[in-house]
C-alpha cells in the first residue's frame, strides 16, 4: 500500500488579484488529512483556459485525487464546465435532478422566471458522475481518467463544504485504501527557532521516515508539530504518542500548550478549570484582547468585561490613573499600565486583569518610546506583574503581538498564582 495524494486547484481571477482570500483549499486540505489524504499540492489559477488545462495535466501526474472548485456559475467567465467536458471527451447534457432544483429555487425563493443563463446550471458533460447540490445550482461533478479521479466543486465555500461532507469525503474510502494521517502539536514561547532545534536535535534525527517534525515560528512563539503517516492506526498512534511525549520533556521549560490551540484558549481553558474571571484594561490595542477571549464558546464563564481607555481622558476618569502619573512618565509606562489593572481589578469584580499601553505606530514614537514600546501588567488582589516589550513591525502586527504576549503573560501569572 503507499500513501494517496490529492491536488487543490482553485480557479478564479479574483484569487490571483487578492480581492477574495481562498478558504476553500484550507478547508480541504485539513479534511482530507483527517481520512488520511496527503494534499501534495494547491494551485490557484486564474479564468484562463490555457492555464486550467495545463493544471489538470500537470496535477494528475502527481496525484490521485484532483479537487477542483470554482468556475461553475452562469456567466461568461465561468469557464470550468465546458472546459471540462472538452478535457474528458464529453458532450453536454441536461441533468433533470438539477433542472429540477434550479426551477424550484427560482419558483420559491427568487420568485422571479428563471431565465436561459440559469437553466445552463443544470447542463453536465455525459462522461461525469453529478454530485447533487442542496445547497446551491451548480451541482459537483466527478470525472476518471487514467486511474485520477477529478471532482469538480462550486467556489461558494458552503456549497463546497456540503458537497464535500455528503460526497466526496464518504466516497474516497471507497475508492482508495487511504491509511492514517496523526498530528501532535505544542507550542513554546521564550525560545527560538535555532535555539529549539539545537535543544531537539537527538530527537530529530531519530525520527523514522513516517514522522517528520515541523517548526511553526509566528509573533515571537514556535509550534513544532509531529506528523506521521501509517497504515496500522494503533501502531502509529503509539510510536507518535511516545515521541511526542519525549519532546514535551525536551522543552519543558518553554512548553506553553501541548494542544494545537491558540493563546486565547490556552488562558481560557486555565481559568475554566480554576473557575476564575478575568477582565482587560486596553489602550494600544483597542479592546483586541477581549475581542480574542470572547470569540471562542463559552467565555462568559471567565470573561467579565473591559474598559477601552484609548484616550488619557478615560484612563484619569474611569481607570483612576493620577494625573501626575500622566505627567511625569507618560501613558506609556509601568506606572499607569500598573494603575490602570489594579483599577479594572476592582472595578470588574475579576480573579485577574490585564491592562495593555503602548505606542502601536507608524506615527507617535520619539528616540525615547518609540514605535512598538508597549508595557503589558497582569495581576490579582494579591500580586502585580509589569513588563516591556519592544516590537517594530508595522501597527496591525504590532497590536496582535502585544494581544499574543499579553495573554501569555496572564497564562504564566494564573500558573504561578492559581
Amino acid at each position: 500500500m503507499e500513501k494517496v495524494f490529492a491536488s487543490i486547484i482553485t480557479i478564479g481571477d479574483e484569487l490571483l488579484i487578492g480581492q477574495v482570500i481562498d478558504t476553500n483549499s484550507a478547508w480541504m486540505a485539513q479534511e482530507l488529512n483527517k481520512i488520511g489524504i496527503t494534499v501534495k499540492h494547491r494551485v490557484a489559477v486564474g479564468d484562463d483556459r490555457n492555464d486550467i488545462w495545463q493544471a489538470l495535466d500537470e496535477e494528475s501526474k502527481i496525484a490521485s485525487i484532483v479537487l477542483i472548485t470554482g468556475g461553475l456559475g452562469p456567466t461568461a467567465d465561468d469557464i470550468t464546465k465546458p472546459l471540462l467536458c472538452e478535457y474528458f471527451g464529453g458532450r453536454m447534457i441536461i441533468h433533470q435532478p438539477t433542472l429540477d432544483r434550479v426551477t424550484a429555487f427560482f419558483e420559491k425563493v427568487v420568485k422571479k422566471p428563471m431565465i436561459e443563463r440559469n437553466a445552463q446550471q443544470a447542463e453536465v458533460p455525459d462522461v461525469c458522475t453529478v454530485l447533487l447540490n442542496e445547497r446551491g445550482t451548480a451541482p459537483g461533478m466527478l470525472f476518471k481518467k487514467e486511474g485520477t479521479i477529478f471532482i469538480s466543486l462550486p467556489g461558494v465555500p458552503h456549497e463546497m463544504k456540503w458537497l464535500m461532507e455528503n460526497h466526496v469525503i464518504p466516497m474516497i474510502p471507497d475508492l482508495f485504501e487511504t491509511g492514517f494521517i496523526e498530528h501532535r502539536t505544542l507550542l513554546t514561547a521564550g525560545i527560538g527557532e535555532s535555539f529549539l532545534a539545537e535543544m531537539i536535535i537527538d530527537l530529530e534525527t531519530a525520527l523514522p521516515e513516517n514522522i517528520k517534525l515541523a517548526y511553526l515560528p509566528n509573533y515571537g512563539m514556535v509550534r513544532l508539530r509531529l506528523t506521521g503517516f501509517g497504515f496500522d492506526k494503533a501502531v502509529l498512534q503509539e510510536d507518535i504518542n511516545n515521541r511526542f511525549a519525549a519532546l514535551k520533556e525536551k522543552v519543558a521549560e518553554y512548553l506553553v500548550t501541548d494542544e494545537d490551540i491558540p493563546m486565547e484558549s490556552v488562558v481560557g481553558k486555565l481559568l475554566k478549570e480554576r473557575t476564575r474571571t478575568v477582565s482587560t484594561a486596553e489602550s494600544c490595542t483597542g479592546g483586541y484582547i477581549a475581542h480574542l477571549l470572547t470569540s471562542h464558546e463559552g467565555s462568559s464563564a471567565f470573561f467579565k468585561g473591559s474598559v477601552v481607555s484609548y484616550d488619557n481622558s478615560i484612563k484619569q476618569q474611569v481607570l483612576g490613573v493620577t494625573a501626575e502619573t500622566l505627567a511625569t512618565v507618560g501613558a506609556v509606562s509601568e506606572a499607569t499600565v500598573t494603575q490602570m489593572v489594579r483599577s479594572v481589578l476592582s472595578i470588574m469584580q475579576t480573579d485577574y486583569a490585564i491592562a495593555v499601553s503602548g505606542i502601536m505606530g507608524p506615527g507617535g514614537g520619539t528616540v525615547e518610546k518609540p514605535v512598538g514600546l508597549v508595557w503589558v501588567a497582569v495581576a490579582d488582589k494579591n500580586n502585580i506583574v509589569a513588563k516591556q516589550f519592544n516590537f517594530r513591525y508595522n501597527r496591525r502586527r504590532n497590536i496582535e503581538l502585544t494581544a499574543t504576549y499579553a495573554l501569555n503573560l496572564l497564562r504564566s501569572f494564573i500558573v504561578d498564582n492559581p
